[in-house]
């Protein structure tokens, strides 16, 4: 029989799945198989995965097994199952985008990050749904049906990592690896109730993952559990010299302080920043309230701070992802068109409306907000803000790109490290979210911080959606 789990791991995550695995009371091919079990008698509602690779999995866990068997041992993600969102390539595995114009697309190597988790001992079992090419959807005319969100299934999981959330939700992996360009870890994360760390600008390897704007583009963990996070952003950071935006830093250790707490650390609270949004609902306002409540009383100091309108950001930030992704698509946008789904053909096709001088003004004063967000850091060590102003929409048939109530872009602008850390679930049943933003190269700071909401909270007591074939 199962032990019971220990009392500081968060049910169903990385971290108590690896402390059983090295007491002997599961093997790596039995969670990779009830994993699969579970993929195989749910994903026909939830739609996260893309590609189910089940035979390269079990040899992969086999292998873990063999591998604890003979007292070697990778470190903490050897033998746990993760998936991984179909932007990434995997070699031998198809990289389809969510895009007809990628049919019989197979990649011939693994990218950076796959080949650091596979070194790792994790144990891929296939990939992940995406909005088409990271930004066009959700849209029903895309070669598969787009995730659904696991608490119901009637409204979005966010994206472009819609995959990544759901599956987590569901319960089908622990970790699964995302992209971010404008809020596309987060905002799946807020939304489907996991954890999702963007870490700084050029800390993780984009080489093998099809790009949507480079000065904008992300690679990071969604999870289970914020030490699910830090743990997996542990073994997938570092430098890449075949990335140009991958920067030659050392790699700090987001895992050994996890739990050193608040007391001491600043939080500052732009209020205005997300306060004053009309979409700003009841439940979020309470919910961040709680969250600022909860690191005063683990011995944080609160301050104040002013950041210029989150508008600002945003509009500077939809002009340089729309000019870069138009340069990237720009010659099968006038060749093959009518392969785009029709919200990734609109969005694309902004671009083309879009000067050098717009560009260039976007990208100096994207500059200059970056200069005024890492000043504020002289006056706290994180900053405590929205991620999603409500809990997850509706999902529609609407055949336009969606305006959905997010603030996730800034961060990406700036390339300050930030983590969507669940809160607690609304009244509607839905999850609800916080993010903490940090200084460049400052994950260990905000992971510790996302690490007291997640335990004072009370989100490790909340159940998954439960399988509806088993008992609540």
């Amino acid at each position: 029989m199962r032990a019971e789990p220990l009392s500081d791991a968060v049910p169903g995550s990385a971290d108590e799945m690896a402390r059983d695995l090295r007491a002997g009371r599961v093997t790596s091919e039995g969670l990779t198989g009830r994993a699969l079990d579970r993929i195989a008698r749910l994903d026909g509602q939830i739609h996260a995965m893309v590609h189910v690779d089940a035979q390269g999995a079990m040899q992969a866990a086999r292998a873990a097994d063999a591998a604890f068997a003979e007292g070697r041992d990778a470190g903490p993600l050897q033998g746990i199952p993760y998936a991984i969102k179909d932007i990434y390539d995997v070699e031998g595995q198809p990289t389809s985008c969510q895009s007809h114009l990628m049919e019989g697309h197979v990649a011939a190597k693994d990218s950076a990050v796959v080949e650091r988790l596979r070194a790792a001992g994790a144990v891929l079992l296939g990939k992940l749904d995406t909005f088409e090419f990271a930004l066009g959807g959700p849209s029903g005319d895309l070669p598969r049906p787009q995730a659904r969100n696991p608490w119901n299934l009637d409204h979005h999981p966010g994206g472009s990592s819609s995959g990544s959330g759901a599956a987590i939700a569901a319960g089908f992996v622990p970790l699964a690896p995302g992209s971010c360009t404008t809020g596309s870890i987060r905002g799946p994360a807020a939304w489907c109730g996991t954890v999702g760390l963007k870490p700084t600008f050029g800390r993780v390897s984009r080489r093998g993952v099809y790009p949507l704007a480079p000065s904008l583009d992300h690679c990071g963990p969604l999870a289970r559990s914020v030490r699910d996070a830090a743990t997996a952003l542990q073994a997938i950071a570092g430098h890449d010299p075949s990335d140009s935006g991958s920067v030659d830093r050392p790699v700090d250790n987001y895992v050994s302080g996890l739990e050193a707490g608040v007391d001491g650390l600043t939080i500052g609270i732009p209020r205005g920043f997300f306060g004053g949004e009309p979409t700003f609902s009841d439940d979020m306002r309470a919910a961040l309230d709680r969250a600022e409540d909860l690191l005063r009383a683990a011995g944080a100091g609160i301050v104040p701070i002013e950041l210029p309108p989150y508008r600002l950001f945003a509009a500077c930030a939809r002009i340089v992802m729309a000019s870069e992704s138009f340069a990237i698509h720009r010659e099968a946008l006038r060749t093959r068109f009518d392969k785009f789904g029709i919200i990734a053909a609109r969005r694309f096709s902004i671009g083309a409306g879009i000067g050098a001088a717009d560009y260039i003004d976007a990208r100096r004063l994207g500059a200059r907000l970056r200069q005024i967000v890492t000043a504020e850091f002289d006056r706290c060590d994180t900053i405590l803000t929205a991620i999603s102003l409500s809990t997850a929409p509706r999902a529609t048939r609407s055949t336009g790109p969606a305006i959905w109530p997010l603030q996730a872009s800034p961060w990406n602008l700036t390339g300050h490290p930030a983590i969507a850390v669940p809160l607690g679930l609304g009244r509607d049943g839905l999850p609800l979210s916080a993010q903490l933003v940090g200084p460049h190269w400052g994950e260990a700071t905000i992971t510790r911080a996302a690490r007291v909401l997640e335990r004072d909270s009370g989100w490790a007591a909340v159940p998954l959606p439960y399988d509806p074939e088993e008992t609540p």
